[in-house]
């Protein structure tokens, strides 16, 4: 634990953040449900990059719920911004998956990570297909709705599901080269979306990999707790790195270490 918080300090804080995201998920799918397209206001930033009025409702209201109640905190959101602090930060992520979200398909979710001292503390995911809480707190075990979850015992590959991410940042061929490879050694695999939402897939063993080689840090510390207190095996870079520049990570099912060793050593992980 870290020393500038206690557990219960900790504790507390994992106790709002999910009931913040629990609302502002549910809010942010009510308004989805519930509005012409039109009134979304998609604002197109760049390919992949979009911008709605969801997204800024829903971090004004992850930052107001969790400020109120700790105002010495620091924040960094995808939309407002922000700096990590010498305390504790939150790190959010209030739709991830917007795209998905914009069209309908419920892959996506809300992320909240809190890091004190260049580590992930709370992890906290909403999951908006299941309307449900994945948590979890270092060094507790993670949980969906409170009950425990863990990944997959998989170790063969030809029953291993795997999840793989990217974004326009990275080489396609690469992608396509790495596709190819996991499908030759028979494994199945799936392009969703939503990073958060790909990484407690794997906490929970719906999938064996999950793997991307570019994120932002608000898409990925809070999944990545949970996978890796699931019982996954995570490789990323620092997250003083991660909170700077961004950059890729790798969750998955341990029994299946053997075969993703090469992603490990193309990352320097």
């Amino acid at each position: 634990m870290n020393s500038v918080f206690d557990a219960a300090a900790i504790r507390a804080r994992a106790e709002v953040a999910m009931s913040v995201a629990l609302d502002v998920g549910r809010e942010t799918a009510r308004f989805r449900h519930d509005s012409d397209p039109g009134a979304l206001a998609v604002e197109n930033k760049g390919l992949q990059d979009f911008v709605t009025v969801a997204d800024r409702r829903a971090e004004q209201a992850i930052r107001e719920g969790l400020l109120s109640r700790f105002p010495d905190d620091t924040f960094m959101g995808e939309e407002s911004g922000g700096r990590s602090g010498k305390g504790g930060t939150w790190v959010v992520d209030p739709i991830d998956g917007t795209t998905n979200y914009i069209r309908g398909f419920r892959h996506w979710g809300v992320s909240i990570a809190f890091v004190v001292g260049g580590q992930v503390e709370i992890g906290v995911v909403y999951d908006a297909a299941g309307d449900k809480v994945f948590h979890a707190v270092r060094g507790g075990g993670a949980f969906k709705d409170g009950l425990p979850v863990h990944a997959a015992a998989t170790a063969d590959p030809a029953n291993a599901l795997v999840i793989l991410g990217h974004s326009r940042k990275t080489s396609f061929d690469d992608y396509l080269a790495l596709s190819k490879r996991l499908h030759e050694r028979g494994m199945d695999y799936r392009r969703t979306g939503a990073a958060a939402i790909d990484l407690v897939r794997v906490a929970e063993g719906a999938a064996d990999l999950y793997y991307e080689r570019h994120l932002n840090a608000w898409d990925m510390l809070a999944g990545a707790l949970i996978a890796e207190e699931a019982g996954a095996a995570v490789a990323m870079p620092s997250v003083e790195r991660l909170l700077a520049q961004g950059g890729p990570v790798i969750a998955y099912s341990p029994g299946l270490a053997g075969e993703f060793a090469f992603i490990l050593d193309i990352e320097g992980l």
